[in-house]
């Protein structure tokens, strides 16, 4: 299923370091990355994702599909920085007519669909999801599965992007800038996230479907 995929950060207001790193690739199998860093946050969220994307780069079709292989990539980039820095994951790969993929910390993945609703569909709360960080000892993947449909959008935003959105605002910001060019959906979030300022690094991932 041919895809679209783009990417928008900004770091926090007043700096120019920008602790988030993200992986946006649709050649092959279509996948997209987010991680928010902290501590030594920008290599760490950096090397977070190249090792991902070895796992992921050596992962057969029928090992993308099934969550455990997830599971266990989440305990591997937790070793990874035991000791060190830590940061958020979160991930989302299209694999046939199906998203799968993985959240851990409070970075979120979201779906908007082709009919305007928005729902949450992995975040960090309620002990029903990974909360604790990569580097933490401690992370514990949440799964990502559904069926992607034409025009559906799949969004990875870090806690910056989120946090001063409702569901409600973020639903508008896709919406209005999908019925432009998709690639102005990252950028129309952030937009919406910045109007009271910028009080973290922001970083909005989106996928669609092409139509």
């Amino acid at each position: 299923m041919p895809v679209e995929a783009y990417a928008a950060t900004r770091p926090q207001e007043g700096r120019s370091a920008n602790e988030d790193a993200f992986l946006v690739d649709t050649v092959g199998t279509p996948l997209i990355a987010l991680c928010d860093g902290a501590g030594n946050a920008e290599r760490a969220a950096k090397k977070v994702l190249r090792l991902f994307r070895k796992l992921f780069e050596e992962a057969t079709p029928e090992e993308l599909v099934r969550f455990p292989t997830w599971a266990s990539w989440v305990r591997v980039l937790d070793s990874s920085l035991l000791g060190g820095s830590q940061s958020t994951f979160v991930a989302g790969a299209a694999v046939g007519d199906r998203v799968v993929g993985a959240c851990t910390g409070d970075s979120r993945a979201y779906l908007i669909d082709r009919d305007g609703n928005a729902r949450i569909l992995a975040e960090n709360g309620n002990g029903s999801t990974g909360k604790f960080r990569l580097g933490s000892g401690r992370a514990q993947a949440a799964p990502i599965h559904f069926q992607l449909q034409p025009r559906d959008v799949l969004l990875l935003l870090s806690d910056g992007a989120w946090t001063p959105l409702s569901l409600e605002l973020l639903r508008r910001a896709v919406v209005g800038a999908s019925l432009k060019h998709f690639s102005e959906v990252p950028q129309a979030v952030l937009d919406a996230a910045s109007r009271t300022g910028r009080a973290d690094d922001m970083t909005a991932v989106a996928l669609r479907v092409r139509s």
